[in-house]
């Protein structure tokens, strides 16, 4: 569990970097919910705390893409937990002593605490060089740069019809949203027994 926190929070934390223009005050106070990515049917705005009109528009930008980041991580951390719940793996050994396939007889996070340091290490490494290379391409979005992109594989976006694209970003964005709550009520249920009803008895909780 300690590890799955600590990527968790190094994505997070990595973020926090961003520069942040101390002399523009210029607040998004008049912010159109309709108008921002993922307001969608069935939901549509969604903001209860009011993190729209929070601050800057350095601050929307900020709280954008934290959460486009943080909804695709997610997203990879479902897949790979259903797939490792499958008992889907790889050929071969992880390490020297432990083998793909060993794993994948495992919970997910049980798996996960096998991993040799180094392994773990590794993959923290990635994480934190993704987030580098993220928020020092071109001009940042904090300061009216694109949004983060997928840094691998790297996919070109540049043909697609803007009313598609929107669509894509919509769908994207969602489906992270989703995919954060859903990662969620599977670290419950595998830590706190009966949390999630929908998971009791599930073998891989």
């Amino acid at each position: 569990m300690r590890p799955i926190l600590a990527i968790v929070t190094l994505i997070g934390a990595a973020s926090a970097f961003a520069p942040a223009p101390l002399n523009k005050v210029n607040l998004a106070l008049n912010v159109n919910l309709a108008d921002l990515p993922g307001s969608t049917k069935p939901v549509g705005p969604f903001d209860p705390f009011n993190l729209a009109t929070a601050g800057s528009d350095e601050t929307l930008a900020w709280f954008q893409a934290a959460e486009l980041k943080h909804s695709r991580v997610a997203m990879l951390a479902v897949t790979g937990y259903l797939v490792q719940g499958a008992g889907i793996h790889f050929p071969g050994m992880l390490s020297s002593s432990i083998s793909f396939e060993s794993l994948s007889t495992m919970k997910p996070f049980e798996s996960w605490a096998q991993v040799p340091d180094e392994g773990k290490a590794q993959i923290l490494a990635i994480c934190f060089l993704t987030e580098l290379v993220t928020e020092s391409n071109g001009t940042h979005y904090t300061r009216g740069g694109d949004t983060p992109t997928i840094v691998f594989p790297a996919i070109d976006f540049s043909n697609v019809e803007a009313a598609k694209l929107k669509r894509r970003k919509d769908s994207e964005l969602n489906n992270g949203r989703l995919a954060m709550i859903s990662i969620m009520s599977f670290i419950a249920a595998a830590n706190i027994p009966g949390s999630v009803p929908a998971l009791i008895n599930n073998p891989a909780f």
